[in-house]
């Protein structure tokens, strides 16, 4: 699939967007609303401290490339994050007009507004000059962390080029994200401006095509943003059957490709917001019924809890305190589950109850458990530290155990929100900028 033939007229008509765009009178009156206040606790609220009433007085003004380029500064990913951010928990939840019990201001809506008006006009932005000492940085993996890495360096004039195994960059914005919060092709077009910095592109798996060992030699330091890896395995009998087909895969061949099977009646196994995304997909697409099992219940499914109403909007039913044992021809075996105490954590821990199995009739499984935490590789070969399969990083700099490798993202947080992906490779970048700059001092 090539990416000027995304979106797919298909999914244009099967999926509209969740939240439509507010036109040029309603976001004039809307940035109208913003108090401006000087020290906001919308911007602190932002992963990437995006000046927020900076960039909405500049809406308020009509200077709509102003307020993107605000934006953009901070977060180089401000177009899909205005529309995939789970705003109500982050800026608009912080948003002072709360204690007025007034209405927040929809700060999402308008960065959509203002990043909608940068890319209808050849966005292009330009990269930093050429420092004295140049540097050459390798990016594995090319989704949001590692673009927000390369787009920082690029801006100081440090030579990055991105890895990623894929036909089309993006990581999860292109591929992962439901397509009424994104289109593939959104994320697409912020490639192209990471992309109008100078930064190189190429298609190539790390560790099988490139080696380590060749970008050790090569470049001065190694981004690691390569997301957790494919969907974890349920580990039951019956998980390879043609039937069941893993909730990133199942979205991704939704959003890129023509041809997409969804059976009559759908199981989707998991709590959080990419078995939601499936589900609801699923229903799209035609499925008469979609029925999301979880071991736990509604209380502690990881799931947003705008996520899940808009879910059961959508005709998805739910199910509580059930686990699958065993995937079976047209039906998934089921054994009842209670919840044992807290662990030190607060965790509840999900127990099968003997004796209490059960099948349920359905013609396609669509597993949603986590993703998998592949490091091994360069645990083995470069001695980075794992925390629990994740890279082990410090904190303010994204830096590993071994001194030329950086890391953010997925890998690294487990599994969050775009945007603290984008607040991870910003934060190595400018800790790989500080230690060239130290080194030539």
């Amino acid at each position: 699939m090539s990416a000027e033939a995304l979106p797919l007229a298909r999914n244009l008509e099967r999926f509209p967007e969740l939240h439509p765009p507010l036109d040029a009178q309603a976001a004039l009156v809307e940035a109208n609303r913003c108090l401006y206040c000087y020290d906001a606790p919308c911007a602190a609220a932002c992963p990437t401290h995006i000046d927020v009433p900076r960039f909405i007085k500049k809406i308020a003004s009509g200077n709509l490339r102003g307020s993107a380029l605000t934006i953009l500064d901070a977060n180089i990913l401000g177009l899909s994050c205005s529309r995939v951010c789970p705003v109500d928990v982050l800026c608009e939840g912080s948003c002072v007009l709360h204690r007025y019990n007034q209405k927040p201001i929809e700060i999402g809506l308008l960065q959509r507004h203002a990043m909608d008006a940068f890319y209808a006009k050849s966005p292009f932005l330009a990269a930093g000059p050429r420092p004295e000492a140049p540097a050459r940085v390798a990016c594995i993996g090319g989704g949001p962390a590692s673009l927000a890495c390369a787009a920082e360096l690029r801006r100081h004039g440090y030579a990055v080029t991105v890895f990623d195994d894929r036909p089309l960059p993006g990581g999860l914005n292109t591929y992962g994200v439901a397509e009424y919060k994104l289109r593939p092709s959104d994320s697409l077009r912020e490639v192209e401006l990471v992309r109008s910095l100078g930064v190189e592109f190429r298609q190539a798996e790390v560790g099988a095509a490139v080696s380590l060992d060749s970008l050790d030699q090569n470049f001065d330091f190694i981004f690691v943003g390569v997301g957790l890896g494919a969907m974890e395995r349920l580990g039951i009998p019956g998980e390879d059957r043609p039937e069941v087909v893993d909730a990133l895969r199942f979205i991704a061949h939704y959003k890129t490709s023509h041809e997409t099977h969804v059976g009559r009646i759908v199981v989707v196994i998991g709590g959080g917001n990419t078995a939601i995304d499936a589900a609801n997909a699923a229903r799209r697409l035609g499925a008469e019924e979609v029925h999301v099992f979880y071991r736990r219940t509604e209380k502690e499914m990881p799931a947003f809890p705008f996520e899940y109403e808009h879910a059961k909007v959508e005709g998805v039913q739910f199910h509580w305190l059930a686990q699958p044992v065993e995937i079976l021809d047209r039906a998934v075996k089921f054994s009842a589950t209670r919840l044992a105490a807290p662990d030190a954590s607060g965790r509840r821990k999900a127990e099968a109850l003997p004796g209490s199995e059960f099948a349920f009739v359905c013609d396609m499984v669509i597993p949603a458990v986590g993703q998998g935490r592949l490091m091994k590789l360069l645990a083995k070969s470069r001695g980075i530290g794992l925390d629990n399969g994740l890279i082990a990083v410090d904190r303010p700099t994204g830096r590993t155990a071994h001194a030329k490798y950086y890391a953010g993202g997925d890998c690294v947080n487990g599994g969050r929100e775009v945007v603290d992906a984008v607040a991870d490779g910003k934060r190595a970048a400018l800790a790989m900028v500080r230690r060239l700059e130290i080194s030539r001092a």
